[in-house]
């Protein structure tokens, strides 16, 4: 059997005002590939194989036949990202807050997990995680 090459994930997203939403994500310490970037569209960088892709409304409609979730009363989907400590959670929840965003759940201690949430400005949900790295070791 053939090995594969891991895939690369682009999440794409509608934004309401690409310029505001990339300060947002700047704020929060993420890149932006910019030779994915124009006035339509930025390549927000994630992880080695992970993107989200911040499109304009208008644009992101040339890509789907459904209409855009209005974020502000549903949920489309909840982006995960992992952290190195709890710490490092509860400062980037911090930094979203700061930046504009809002608080989405109040924070859950599994013990062996730790997670935090905010809405982005667009009203996007993000869990921010971290997990013991031992938990991973079954």
């Amino acid at each position: 059997m053939a090995t594969r090459r891991p895939r690369k994930l682009f999440v794409n997203m509608a934004v309401r005002d690409l310029d505001r939403s990339k300060q947002f994500f700047t704020k929060l310490g993420f890149e932006f590939d910019l030779r994915f970037t124009d006035e339509k569209a930025t390549c927000m960088l994630v992880g080695e194989d992970a993107y989200v892709m911040l499109l304009v409304e208008p644009f992101f409609r040339t890509f789907t036949k459904k209409g855009i979730c209005d974020t502000l009363l549903q949920n489309e989907v909840a982006c995960a990202l992992t952290c190195e400590s709890r710490a490092e959670v509860d400062e980037l929840v911090k930094k979203a807050i700061a930046a504009g965003g809002k608080h989405a759940m109040e924070p859950q201690d599994r013990g062996f997990m730790y997670s935090s949430s905010f809405y982005d400005l667009d009203g996007h949900h993000w869990e921010v995680l971290w997990m013991d790295p031992k938990a991973l070791e079954r």
